[in-house]
């Protein structure tokens, strides 16, 4: 396998030095409300963070996103050994770029109120500010574009070490579900990432599989802006989907296209569309309740 090529596109994020100095206001969100990793079929307990004590909250105060930055610093750059683009004048531990002035900031905290889990959520009126989304630093959106009045974008996903038995991810989803159905938004986009510590091909079998089971409709399809060169790896090792990645499939989600490859990161990043109205039943009446109907 050739070495993989060095980005031709810069990975430049959007807005004028004004707008991204200003934190503006978006939807407005309740302050209340990685999948489980047993590998069977059947759908994990839609509320085992609610016996676990946990709570997830909506940012509401400069120390509340610093502990989301504070916990995805832990995850991806201690952990992962991502190289984070971090805006000038960022504290050492943080995880911080453009984008985070704009999102919203969805947390989710243990008994001791310590931060476990957070996502990040853009707002069709926050990238409008922005002048776009963090997806098209990856992938050109064009097809997507009918989706977007409706559409939010989820980003920044992780979950402290020590907890990553289902609860924390199904206490976000349930917050995240009652976000949008409260917002008048349907569809929801993010990219799954895949490490690539082995050269990129567990990446390029993972989408081998998914593109013959779990591919969208030529008209969603995206294309990455610097490529996962999977025809060169091998696309056919005997892989498992990785855990959050099924959680999303469970939940009626479809892979967009195939990866691009994030060098920062080290990873391949798969495009993932969800749609409120995919939900199975039994998901769409526990976070949605009357507004499944």
């Amino acid at each position: 396998m050739r070495e993989l090529p060095q980005p031709t596109l810069p990975f430049t994020l959007f807005g004028t030095p004004a707008q991204r100095a200003v934190r503006l206001p978006t939807l407005r969100p309740a302050n209340l409300l990685r999948p489980a990793r047993a590998e069977s079929d059947a759908l994990p307990d839609p509320d085992p963070g609610a016996a676990a004590g946990l709570q997830a909250v909506w940012a509401r105060s400069a120390e509340d996103i610093e502990a989301a930055q504070r916990l995805r610093w832990q995850v991806f750059a201690q952990e992962m050994g991502a190289r984070l683009n971090n805006l000038p004048g960022t504290p050492p531990g943080l995880d911080r770029d453009l984008f985070d002035a704009h999102c919203e900031h969805l947390l989710v905290r243990d008994a001791a109120g310590e931060a476990i889990g957070t996502y990040r959520v853009l707002t069709p009126a926050a990238a409008r500010r922005v002048g776009g989304w963090y997806s098209e630093t990856e992938f050109d959106l064009t097809r997507v574009r009918p989706l977007m009045p409706r559409m939010a974008e989820l980003g920044r996903s992780c979950v402290h070490p020590a907890h990553r038995q289902g609860g924390v991810i199904m206490t976000l989803w349930a917050a995240l579900a009652a976000f949008m159905a409260r917002n008048g938004l349907d569809s929801m986009i993010g990219c799954a990432s895949i490490s690539m510590r082995d050269g990129g091909h567990v990446a390029a079998s993972v989408w081998e599989r998914l593109r013959q089971t779990h591919l969208a409709p030529i008209e969603w399809q995206v294309r990455p802006r610097l490529p996962l060169p999977v025809e060169e790896l091998d696309r056919h090792l005997p892989v498992e989907i990785p855990p959050l990645i099924k959680g999303y499939l469970r939940c009626g989600a479809k892979v967009l296209g195939p990866p691009a490859w994030d060098p920062d990161f080290h990873t391949a990043d798969l495009p993932i569309l969800m749609r409120l109205r995919d939900l199975p039943a039994r998901y769409r009446r526990h976070f949605l309740g009357d507004a499944a109907n």
